[in-house]
């Protein structure tokens, strides 16, 4: 749009909010001018200000995109179907969360370039305070379906877009996200601009319903309606309860259909409502109702319903050798095997599980087999390397924050890691290097099950099944004050002693695995005397050694073929046996074991004495075999 098109448009944006003109018409526009006074006196937008829209770089939007994969999966193939019934060409659905940032987009791969001129492609931030009124950014405010035309939005940039857009509540009757459909053509008829308002709140519903459906199949579920032919259609009630019949959450349709409002109903008995008896409704519960039955409520009324009974999880089964099911780990020592059933067994009744073993022995793929073997699969596994952050940014990482908590936070937050892992697996790597102060706060999250973002005064429930692991005695580190007594107990449910590579029984199943993953699909062979050499070889760092040391072999082999040369170029014989003296070397043990013992080896002190991290010191003292005395 051109720079005086936009400067006339921002004049008529600043004559409606003064009331110096008149308003198109209708309840739409007071909305619209509701908009446009929030974007002058809240957000102090410059209506004729040609910035471009913000888009998220690619990490930040996989941390908004995280917590809503399953709405996601949900809504795309309808945001397909909306695309086709409208023709497709010239218009974009966009799937935003509850901040406005687009995480899902339908669009022709042709016109993707006018697209993005306009600001409508993945991570771009449409809340009404970046981007002023526009379909998304009202319609989270307004909480109701919003159409935006053209020159009805607040930048004059915008206005070659007509946007509609509706919103996705989850069952709570929270707002999860919203469906928007944007135009940058002009629709020529009022019949076009209805089918599209009319498609699009249609569609959201659907979803809406989609999700409500799937959110808690341990739940029973009726669905009900005054006209049994409506059963199972868009306007049908949904109420799930539980065993006691506790009603736990109930749909919009379900709300109009009762004339109830949703805090008389959820937390309520189901026979509040009922006139029939329970024992006759629970007697209709089915895993796939396809029968609709008459019941009757307690003022009269007769509606007609079907009853789904909790989905079960599936009897869990250990197969002896979890790895003839699961190709991408090795687990035919009978050390692990034996371990991996157990953990499976007591992490499926949410016993927290702890793995112990030394550097590279493969901790996180273990716990990341177990997610895929549990009834989690499905769920999120996230993991985070609590040595690795630093100490500043893990409280950050772990609990997430509001906007603008602190300096340098991002304006609109972050969703921290225990948040992403809601529902599924969270896997704690090192952790005996968690800072003290942030182990009191994971104790709390444990204990009440809830996490309060940093700069946040509301707590948000967590459902996380708890793996965690260390290379440290962790009995020592609370021995040392470095690992709190109780948080011990609290991870420690159940330990796996990891089995250093020397000592497993598979390693030459583990050999042959890793160098199929390294190989990637080529064709790559051992000259003799390679395999029983890497078979020998004692490995220190372990199965992360190895690779590495099979990554290097794949990368350097001719025409396919490891030669012992090779091998023997990257591990040599035999060491020299006597070392070259180190001085500087035995100076820095000198020097390590001096303050060690001057600090009572307090690992923490030492390590800010000399202006490194703990985990360089431990490595440290590992290089130099110093360790306390018995």
């Amino acid at each position: 749009m051109k720079p005086a098109s936009i400067n006339a448009h921002a004049r008529q944006v600043m004559q409606a909010v003064q009331g110096s003109v008149a308003s198109h018409s209708a309840a739409a526009d007071r909305a619209i001018t509701r908009s446009w006074r929030r974007c002058l006196d809240q957000y102090q937008l410059d209506p004729a200000s040609p910035r471009a829209p913000d888009v998220l770089e690619q990490a930040r939007l996989r941390e908004h995109r995280a917590p809503l994969e399953h709405i996601i999966a949900v809504a795309h193939w309808q945001m397909n179907s909306l695309h086709q019934q409208l023709g497709r060409d010239g218009h974009v659905v966009l799937l935003t969360d509850a901040r406005g940032v687009a995480i899902d987009s339908v669009f022709n791969e042709s016109e993707r370039v006018e697209f993005q001129r306009s600001g409508l492609w993945l991570g771009s931030v449409w809340s009404e305070e970046h981007e002023g009124t526009n379909g998304v950014g009202t319609c989270l405010v307004e909480r109701q379906h919003v159409t935006i035309r053209r020159d009805e939005h607040f930048r004059g940039k915008h206005v070659g877009l007509t946007c509609s857009a509706s919103p996705i509540f989850d069952a709570s009757g929270e707002l999860l996200a919203v469906l928007n459909l944007s135009s940058v053509r002009e629709e020529n008829s009022l019949e076009q601009r209805f089918k599209a308002m009319a498609l699009t709140n249609l569609s959201a519903k659907l979803i809406e319903s989609c999700y409500f459906l799937g959110h808690e199949p341990q739940r029973y579920l009726l669905r009900f309606h005054p006209d049994a032919g409506f059963v199972g259609l868009l306007g049908e009630g949904l109420i799930s309860f539980d065993e006691s019949a506790r009603i736990c959450s109930v749909n919009e349709a379900a709300l109009d259909l009762l004339g109830l409002a949703r805090e008389q109903m959820v937390g309520q008995s189901l026979t509040m409502l009922l006139e029939t008896p329970m024992e006759q409704l629970m007697s209709q519960a089915s895993l796939q109702p396809n029968v609709c039955w008459p019941m009757r409520l307690v003022d009269g009324r007769l509606f007609y319903g079907q009853l789904r009974e909790p989905i079960r999880p599936a009897p869990l089964t250990l197969a002896p050798a979890p790895n003839h099911h699961d190709e991408r780990v090795c687990l035919e020592d009978p050390r692990l095997q034996r371990g991996f059933a157990r953990a499976l067994r007591v992490l499926e009744r949410d016993v927290p599980v702890f793995l112990q073993g030394e550097t590279g022995t493969g901790k996180e793929a273990f716990a990341a087999a177990l997610h895929r073997a549990s009834s989690r699969a499905g769920q999120p596994f996230v993991a985070i390397n609590c040595a690795a952050i630093p100490e500043t940014l893990i409280e950050s990482e772990l609990f997430g924050y509001r906007g603008g908590s602190f300096t340098g936070a991002r304006k609109d937050g972050m969703v921290g890691k225990l948040e992403q892992a809601h529902g599924g697996i969270l896997f704690l790597d090192e952790i005996g290097d968690m800072p003290l102060a942030l182990q009191t706060r994971l104790l709390r999250v444990l204990e009440e099950r809830q996490v309060v973002p940093l700069g946040s005064a509301t707590a948000r429930a967590l459902d996380v099944r708890l793996i965690s692991a260390s290379h440290q005695d962790l009995q020592a580190c609370v021995a040392e004050g470095r690992l709190r007594e109780d948080l011990f107990y609290r991870i420690a449910g159940f330990t796996v002693e990891l089995p250093p590579l020397r000592e497993r029984s598979d390693k030459g199943r583990l050999l042959d695995l890793l160098l199929r993953e390294e190989a990637a699909g080529a064709k790559v062979r051992l000259e003799a005397g390679v395999r029983a050499r890497l078979l020998a070889q004692p490995w220190p760092g372990n199965v992360r050694q190895l690779r590495t040391c099979l990554r290097t072999l794949v990368a350097l082999a001719v025409e396919g073929r490891v030669t012992l040369r090779d091998l023997e170029e990257l591990l040599p014989a035999s060491a020299p046996a006597e070392p070259a003296e180190d001085p500087l070397g035995i100076s820095e043990r000198q020097t390590l074991l001096r303050l060690m013992e001057a600090q009572h080896w307090h690992v923490a002190r030492v390590a800010a004495r000399l202006g490194i991290s703990r985990n360089t010191l431990y490595r440290k003292l590992r290089q130099h075999g110093i360790s306390r005395p018995g």
